[in-house]
């Protein structure tokens, strides 16, 4: 069981090889010259070949099973301009098994200023290498327990002025919900990243608001469910309009599990006053803190039913050049080495297996993670 919850964390990593099904190129001089009309003529199990270039006003719904949407020469820039489907956002994806990679969503807005880069209303979808820029929201999610996504090297951020708590990312209340190697920056009033999921792995990402960004947590899981949170950059901005960085079960717990596994992570905190790490309820819930490097004035709760080891405050002068968010550890750093095995969770090692390379990437290491925090070489 163990191994194969490993291979299906790692497919999304892998690049999909040949394709059996019908081939659908689009472009300005191919036959199908849009998007809107390749998803009328698209079928179950369909791979669209979409040449490189700025499509404008080109929103689409997607219902098809096994679809494949893949940029070809370069990057697909889907620009808004006021265009959209069903009210929802540029793309509507309804399919189970649909993967869509080297899109770029900018400029998503709806008249119930709640539009999305894409809404997954149904089925599963994997995005690769994928960008969300000055939309209202990046990705949002209908409520539906039949619901997966994996998010993989994909890019959230700036989020588009707007009143109303958008999100960069906003997972509805849906089966399993996998992130890797990706940014989220630059929110505002909403969070960088809101997951109602069942089951989350946020693996090997950075989550920082940045300059200026108005994000209020960087990272929730409302409803509770299980997270794993490992190999994440988690900065909170000097600007944020919460003090909470992470937090965990505040609106009800949903589902039956209430799990949070926090480990190998590089939390910063740049709030001048100080924020507050971690928020979780209900008081049942299982909590594990390992090997996580804490960066600024909070303190971590210390609630004497969770599993806490080999935390480490950590001062800025301990990192390659924090100034420059380079959060290496220091090669002279007495924190080096320090890291403790903690076996598994749900089926998952515990011990950092990559690590996030920026902008929007993870890298595989070469040996065990040896140093707590996000970052091994």
């Amino acid at each position: 069981m163990t191994r194969r919850r490993e291979l299906l964390t790692a497919a999304a990593l892998l690049p999909w090889g040949a394709h059996a099904g019908p081939v659908l190129h689009v472009g300005p001089a191919r036959a199908v010259k849009s998007l809107a009309a390749a998803a009328q003529q698209a079928r179950d199990g369909t791979l669209i070949e979409v040449d490189a270039g700025d499509y404008m006003a080109d929103a689409a719904a997607w219902p098809q099973q096994d679809l494949t949407l893949r940029a070809v020469g370069g990057r697909v820039r889907l620009i808004a301009a006021g265009a959209h489907t069903q009210g929802k956002g540029l793309f509507v994806t309804t399919g189970r098994r649909q993967r869509i990679e080297g899109f770029d969503f900018i400029g998503a807005t709806v008249p119930d200023r709640n539009g999305a880069g894409i809404r997954l209303e149904a089925g599963s979808l994997t995005l690769v290498g994928c960008s969300f820029r000055d939309n209202e929201n990046g990705v949002l999610t209908a409520n539906d327990d039949s619901i997966e996504l994996d998010v993989v090297d994909c890019d959230f951020g700036p989020i588009l002025p707007r009143e109303g708590k958008t999100h960069n990312v906003y997972v509805g209340s849906i089966k399993r919900l996998a992130v890797t190697g990706s940014y989220f920056h630059h929110g505002l009033h909403g969070h960088l990243l809101k997951s109602r999921a069942a089951l989350n792995h946020i693996l090997y990402n950075r989550l920082s608001d940045e300059i200026g960004g108005r994000a209020s947590y960087e990272l929730e899981f409302p409803n509770g469910g299980v997270a794993i949170v490992m190999g994440n950059l988690i900065m909170q901005s000097s600007t944020t309009e919460n003090s909470h960085v992470i937090s965990f079960g505040v609106e009800g717990a949903r589902w039956p599990r209430q799990r949070l596994v926090l480990v190998h992570n590089t939390l910063v905190d740049q709030k001048a006053s100080g924020g507050i790490w971690l928020r979780v309820t209900p008081a049942q819930t299982e909590v594990m803190l390992a090997n996580n490097l804490l960066v600024g004035s909070p303190k971590l709760a210390a609630d004497g039913y969770w599993t806490r080891k080999a935390n480490f405050s950590a001062d800025w002068d301990e990192f390659v050049r924090a100034a420059r968010d380079d959060f290496r550890l220091a090669p002279g750093s007495p924190l080096r080495g320090k890291a403790q095995d903690m076996g598994e969770a749900e089926g998952l090692r515990l011990s950092a297996s990559r690590e996030y390379r920026h902008p929007h990437t993870s890298v595989a290491l070469s040996g065990p993670a040896r140093h707590p925090g996000a970052f091994q070489t």
